[in-house]
């Protein structure tokens, strides 16, 4: 397979195209020229920005179809699909002011089209944004995200929530590859640092026919940071301090490109110390070292265009295992603890023809992961290494009809050499195959496909029968036929809507399937099932949108039926003391959804105002709740932008109100949760003193220093509250 694609890339590369090229002037529409407004082709990773009389010029371009994007703060982002022939091509283009928000290309869906012209409703929130809230993680801060919530283990490990599902449920992309990191476990987190993260986008529901099994609930997809713009070189640095976890996150980067090549690089240091909650007391353990570093390499001619980029993260995780016990702000973890070490290295190519392209995206993933008792000799050790390849064929335009076939796999193999098992031994093959087509008519999109996956799971025997960590050999194969159909129309010029159905899948995973022993997340000995079926589920998805110069609204709605839920339930026998959980299946639903407005008032051009409300029900057939549900939430900001003349501009100062309700609607394992209430502060911009300029972030989270308890928190069954007030301060020097 890796020669076949190897071959490809070489034998296409050779078509050769005459060196096009694109100029013009930016202005707005009342013909007053607009700098530094960002020009780019996402397709080949070119970037420019116009000078100080409005224009711009990009060179060295293929010949194609080509949707070149200019977006600037304060106007509308706008999308222009041109063609490119041998001759030089001047583009001019007028703005329109837009004061609430501006428009972002989503890469998470296969057309790559501007979220207005989306079929499918995709949150995008750049990590600038999630930083200004003072998160102290990225998952953290994804979960500000309406529809979005984390199940925690204290502040160093978070694991995403969409609608109410999580797990292998939810799939994460990063760099262009699917993420696996074995994270099936409950105290495994996702492994990757906010550094050299440009943006994610969030898919809300089944992506089954754009990402195959395990895209079931969602898909997170994390952009990676961009090269500079043509003939720039940059270096910055950026350092965050933590009150709450006396904690320290350094990064420093650099970046360079041509008109062809492109370099970056970002090396990052996280550490905190034990999480202290509002009485003062420290939670023994929950203490984190994190090492990451990320390089990326990009070429780019009339031909083709190619980023190699690698990623490495080290984690030390302490594992709170006591409580509140011993008191420390030491930042060296106690046992138990996790070490892991996680590798991603992504070759994204495209080459391009005369009306057409194809994009082949291959990954590589080595995640190592050794869980440490009482000494430095670990317990459990597990290498689990993926091989992935994603491989799409543009077809030429028809009339207004898009067209893209595709492929995509994944080989993987996981092997164990510590004392204890978790998983045996075992082999997955994944293949895939779907087309999918876009057509446009006026103000209207039909988006429709389908999709064929089959996946093969092969573990090997270990351990003797009938004792706890014995796994018998199991050879099983999944398949499934998914498929989808969007529409989204302007109802009027202001007011849009949305109306997807989708199915999707989840093969069982090797947990589920093999587990044979106690999970010491949760003391229970958990039995798996060799003979488990596919989830399967069918999502009806209404988005309702109204966008005015000063006001938005936005409703969202679901409903998400699953056939054959996997969940675990005890069958009355008991173990060395503890209950036994059997994996078993039965049908389930899950509903709700999310609304917001977004109030900009005329003439107060510096103030903003943003509320949203979201909230999920999930049960079984037979009436029972499901498992870790979020508790509905109610959050709302006043945000001021301002500036002060001569040292302070793109100033922003913030009032959060987050309300989270009461659960109340639990499985028969969980207990019910207060409702509680936080108030985070927010202040910053970009600061010239004496020529040294820097963007510095203040923010003062659960300023009040709430005592409360997270319905996804997995220490609440040991009563231990979440996170005391903390009060971030981060800055930001380009050097």
């Amino acid at each position: 397979m890796k020669s076949l694609y190897i071959t490809l890339f070489i034998g296409f590369s050779l078509f050769a195209t005459a060196q096009n090229k694109i100029s013009g002037t930016i202005l707005d529409k009342n013909n007053k020229i607009l700098p530094n407004v960002i020009v780019s082709i996402q397709e080949i990773h070119k970037e420019t920005i116009s000078d100080e009389n409005g224009k711009y010029v990009l060179t060295n371009l293929p010949k194609g179809n080509f949707k070149i994007v200019f977006s600037l703060v304060g106007y509308t982002t706008q999308t222009v699909t041109t063609a490119l022939s041998d001759s030089a091509i001047v583009l001019d283009i007028a703005l329109d002011e837009s004061i609430i928000h501006m428009d972002e290309v989503i890469v998470s869906t296969v057309f790559n089209k501007l979220q207005s012209q989306n079929v499918m409703k995709v949150e995008h929130e750049t990590l600038k944004s999630l930083q200004q809230k003072g998160t102290a993680t990225l998952i953290e801060g994804l979960a500000t995200i309406p529809g979005v919530s984390q199940i925690s283990t204290g502040t160093s490990i978070g694991k995403p929530v969409i609608r109410g599902l999580s797990g292998n449920r939810v799939l994460v992309y990063s760099q262009g590859v699917r993420l696996e990191n074995q994270q099936f476990g409950e105290e495994h987190g996702l492994g990757l640092n906010d550094a050299g993260v440009e943006s994610v986008e969030v898919i809300k529901g089944p992506a089954s026919l754009l990402y195959g099994s395990d895209a079931l609930g969602g898909v997170l997809y994390f952009n990676p940071e961009k090269f500079a713009k043509i003939n720039e070189f940059k270096t910055d640095f950026s350092q965050r301090l933590f009150s709450n976890t006396l904690g320290s996150n350094t990064s420093i980067g650099v970046k360079t490109s041509t008109d062809q090549w492109k370099f970056l690089a970002r090396g990052s240091y996280n550490t905190h110390s034990d999480y202290q909650i509002a009485d003062g007391d420290r939670v023994t353990n929950t203490r984190y070292n994190e090492t990451d570093f990320k390089a990326g390499v990009g070429y780019n001619n009339s031909s083709f265009s190619s980023v190699l980029r690698y990623n490495f993260n080290k984690l030390d995780l302490g594992i709170p295992e006591n409580g509140i016990a011993e008191q420390s702000t030491s930042k060296n973890t106690q046992y138990p603890s996790q070490g892991v070490n996680n590798h991603i290295l992504s070759l994204h190519n495209t080459l391009f023809f005369k009306n057409s392209k194809l994009d082949a995206d291959l990954g590589y993933i080595f995640n190592d992961r050794s869980e440490f008792e009482d000494s430095d000799v670990a317990v459990l050790h597990m290498k689990l290494r993926t091989f992935n390849y994603d491989v799409k064929y543009y077809l030429p335009k028809t009339g207004k009809i898009e067209t893209i076939i595709g492929t995509q796999g994944m080989y993987q193999t996981n092997t164990n050499s510590g004392e204890e098992l978790l998983i045996p031994d075992a082999i997955t093959n994944d293949f895939g195959i779907f087309t999918t087509s876009n057509y446009e008519w006026k103000n209207n999109v039909l988006q429709a496909g389908i999709r064929f996956d089959t996946r093969n799971v092969a573990t090997e025997t270990h351990g003797v029968e009938g004792e706890e960590g014995y796994f018998e050999a199991i050879n099983k194969s999944f398949n499934s036929f998914n498929a989808s159909l969007g529409y989204k129309t302007n109802l009027t010029s202001n007011f849009t809507m949305r109306l997807n159905f989708a199915s999707g899948f989840r093969a069982p995973n090797l947990a589920e399937l093999t587990s044979n022993g106690v999970h010491e997340g949760s003391n229970r000995y958990e039995i798996g099932n060799s003979e488990l079926t596919n989830e399967q589920n069918f999502q009806t998805d209404l988005n309702l949108e109204y966008r005015s110069t000063h006001f938005e609204l936005f409703v969202n709605g679901f409903y998400n039926h699953i056939n054959n839920y996997i969940y675990i339930s005890p069958n009355g026998a008991v173990i060395d003391g503890n209950d036994v959980y059997d994996y078993v299946q039965s049908n389930a639903k899950l509903y709700g959804g999310e609304t917001g407005i977004h109030f900009h008032p005329h003439p107060l051009d510096w103030l903003h105002f943003t509320s949203s409300f979201e909230t999920v029900v999930g049960e079984k057939d037979n009436g029972d709740y499901l498992p870790l549900i979020p508790a509905n939430k109610w959050n709302n900001t006043l945000r001021t932008e301002f500036e002060i003349k001569n040292w302070l501009s793109e100033g922003f100062a913030t009032l959060n109100v987050e309300s989270t309700f009461a659960q109340n609607n639990i499985s028969e394992f969980e207990t019910k949760t207060n409702d509680y209430t936080l108030i985070n502060l927010g202040f910053g911009g970009k600061i010239n003193i004496n020529k040294t300029i820097f963007n510095l972030n203040l923010n003062a989270n659960n300023v009040l220093d709430k005592t409360y308890v997270s319905h996804l928190s997995r220490l609440k069954t040991d009563g231990i509250p979440n996170i005391g007030r903390n009060i971030v301060l981060g800055i930001n020097f380009m050097i």
